[in-house]
This record gives structure tokens, sequence and C-alpha cells, in this order.
């Protein structure tokens, strides 16, 4: 499984806007679900932009899963999103107004993305989700996020993500300089809750 750069985008166009948010989808979801998110979001004035992943997920099994399962699906996730930063920084738009959103796999793709390629970003929004591997790979893990705020809702529990791995990312994260804040929702099931988006708002999307 290998991921073509097939983009859905909304809001401003890139080549004016100011700020741009990428928005990750779940497994067997699609670029337009997750860009519907953005009504809520306090977004108005981003360029939108959701990358639509092969057969509608990004790598086929779980997060947690030893990485080389989830290969060559998650190499070329990393790579398409790769691509859309560096069009993003082409059109002008520096790396501390470029956004990262993702809700469940397309949350672990979010945060392994970011911690992989840490630098200050304007933000970063994981609803469900942490970094990928049946252990965080250290290695693979650069840079300094410098004080880019980032934001982590799960639900305690949730059958996907394991609240050991939010807590787990949550550390690493904050040891490369993110200002991070993990929110945990007794029972909340696998959902975006009206709180997280509240939050966000409050803590990334000022």
């Amino acid at each position: 499984m290998t991921h073509q750069k097939n983009i859905v985008t909304a809001g401003v166009p890139l080549a004016q806007a100011k700020k741009a948010l990428i928005m990750i989808h779940g497994r067997g979801a699609t670029a337009q679900d997750i860009i519907s998110l953005a009504t809520y979001l306090n977004v108005g004035d981003y360029a939108l932009i959701a990358p639509q992943a092969s057969g509608h997920t990004w790598y086929p099994y779980s997060f947690m899963a030893p990485v080389a399962q989830n290969e060559p699906g998650l190499s070329s996730a990393i790579t398409v999103i790769n691509s859309i930063v560096d069009d993003i920084l082409k059109a002008g738009i520096p790396a501390s107004n470029i956004y990262f959103m993702g809700f469940s796999q397309g949350a672990c793709l979010t945060l392994e993305y970011v911690t992989r390629h840490a630098q200050p970003y304007g933000g970063v929004v994981a609803f469900t989700g942490g970094l990928i591997g049946a252990e965080p790979d250290l290695a693979n893990y650069h840079g300094d996020f410098n004080g880019t705020p980032v934001f982590i809702g799960s639900s305690d529990p949730d059958m996907h993500v394991p609240v050991t791995r939010v807590r787990e990312s949550e550390k690493i994260l904050k040891n490369m300089g993110a200002d991070i804040t993990v929110k945990l929702y007794p029972g909340m099931g696998h959902t975006v809750s009206q709180d997280e988006v509240e939050t966000a708002n409050k803590l990334v999307f000022k």
C-alpha cells in the first residue's frame, strides 16, 4: 500500500492564506469527513488541506504493531504529509503558521509526523492518538518543538488507543519542547467531543 498525493482543500486559498491546517482523517474515513470538522474550529482564515489515504487507511494494522508491519503504508503517508508541508512553505507560509490535526489513525499519523520533524509549528491537535510502533522509537524523533502548543484528547479507556501510549507520547513530546496538554475523558468512546473541540480552539486555534 502506497499513497498518492490526493488532497481536498477548503478555506482560504493557499496563495492568499497566512495560516494553513493539515487535517488527517482516520481509518475508513475520507479527507472530506475530516475537513467537515473545520466548521467547529476557529480556522476561518486558514487554508485547509486534507490528504486522502489510498483505500481509506494510512497503514494496515494497529498503530501499536511493529512499524515494519505497517510499511510501506506508514512511510508513504509520512512522505505525503512532508510534500504538503513543502507546498505550504513554498506558498510563503512559515512553519510557525502551519497547524496539524488528526483523528484516530490520523491523530497517530499526525503525532508521528510532527515528532519526526519537530520544529516550532503553529500547533498540533490529536483527537485520540499516540506515537506509532510496538514501542515509540526515539531514534526516529528529531528537532525541538520550542513551545509549540499540542493538545491530545482521548477516551479512558479507548478501544484502539491505550491511555499508557497517550501518556508515553505526552512525555516524549514534552521532552522535545512541546507545550503539551492531555485531557482524558472517562468512557467517552471513540469519537470527538464538544469539550475537545473547545479545548483545541482555546489552546491551539486561538
